[in-house]
Formats: C-alpha cells, structure tokens, sequence
C-alpha cells in the first residue's frame, strides 16, 4: 500500500508539473464550470491575474455566439454522455479583444467514483486578437426589435415579418430603419453580418435567435 501512495503521489506530481510549466493554456473547472485553477499561459492569453481568473465562470471568456453551443457540451461532460470534446471557438480577452483557439474539454472522474469532479480545458490558440465584441450585459434590442432581427436574419421579407409580428409594412421599415442605425450599417446583409460578429446571434443555431442577454426587459 505505501508503495502504491508513494506511485499515486509521484503522478501527481507530474500531472502539477505539466500543468504547471507545459506551455500550454491549461485550467481546471469544478462541476459548475468555474475556474478552479489556472496555469501561466491561459492567465497570460485571457490577460487577467490568476487571482482575477479564479471562480470565473468559463463562458465568461468565450464569445457570446459560441456559449451556447460550448455549454452543451460541457453539459455532456458534466453528466457522463462524454468524455472528451474539442471544438473551435472564439475567446474573449479581459480587454474585449477577440480570438480564435481550439478548446478541448476533458472529464475528470474521482479515484473512487464514476462521479465526474471537475473538467481539465486546452486552449490552443490560433490567429491574430481582433476588436471588441459587444459586452454580454449589454441591453441593445427591445423585444421588438430583437424579432424584427430575426426575422431578417432569417430572410423574411416586410410583408412576412408585418403578417408574423402583426405589424403594418410601414411599421416593419421603421424598425428595420432604427436597427440599421442602432447598429451604424447601410442595409440589412451588412446589419445580419454585424450581429454575428457581435455574437448577437448564436452560432450554429437556426432560425437565428437574439440571445437574452442583449434584449432588454
């Protein structure tokens, strides 16, 4: 027995060590996805201190088009349909600053349990930062106007969106007008575009939702 606690022990401590000084961004999650634990090269890419990273929601650092789709697959993790996932993401920087990385996420089950305890995540980033997304907090559509969005995204035309919202067709343009100048866009491909970017709508979602967190109540 003491053999086998002194082998357990020298793993672990190889497994601190990889963590620790591998080079790569690398953070531990407990079951509800908070940061438990981070090493240098993640702290250094997201650009906060570990004190500033600890007990951070994950999300908080992905994109909002991204979270929704990332967050499914945390789930299965967490609940055992999964053991590993890796997905192309975009993370989002303590400065708004955006970029593109690969996140893989790893179960991490007890030593005597099937029980999932906490969730390893690489990061391995790729490409240049890019400017600012819109804060996830930030209320920029009334519910109106949010399903008017929509309804573009979707391709639908005045007509159909006045029939679906029970609005007049002049109605419609006037919130269409509004939106393209909320948004600082010429016409309604570039106003689709723009909340893309923005991680408006989420990604890999259809028909396109405004995600709650930009409608105001």
């Amino acid at each position: 027995m003491a053999a086998e606690h002194r082998t357990t022990e020298r793993f672990s401590d190889i497994c601190w060590s990889v963590f620790v000084q591998s080079g790569f961004c690398i953070a531990h999650l407990d079951p509800r996805l908070r940061i438990s634990a981070a090493n240098g090269p993640f702290c250094s890419h997201i650009g906060s201190s570990p004190a500033d990273v600890l007990g951070r929601d994950i999300l908080d650092y992905l994109h909002p088009g991204v979270r929704g789709k990332v967050r499914r697959e945390f789930a299965r993790l967490a609940d055992g349909r999964s053991a590993r996932f890796a997905d192309d993401v975009i993370v989002v920087d303590a400065e708004g600053k955006s970029f593109q990385a690969e996140l893989t996420g790893v179960a991490v089950h007890g030593s005597a349990s099937a029980r999932v305890e906490g969730i390893v995540v690489l990061l391995r980033p790729s490409g240049s930062r890019s400017p600012g997304v819109a804060p996830a907090r930030q209320k920029l559509f009334s519910p109106v106007h949010a399903r008017v969005l929509e309804g573009v995204a979707a391709g639908e035309s005045t007509v159909q969106l006045a029939s679906r919202l029970f609005l007049s067709r002049g109605g419609v343009e006037y919130h269409v007008a509004s939106l393209l100048r909320k948004m600082k866009v010429a016409n309604r491909p570039a106003l689709i575009s723009k909340g893309y970017a923005l991680g408006v709508f989420a990604v890999g979602e259809w028909p396109p939702r405004v995600q709650p967190e930009f409608i105001a109540s």
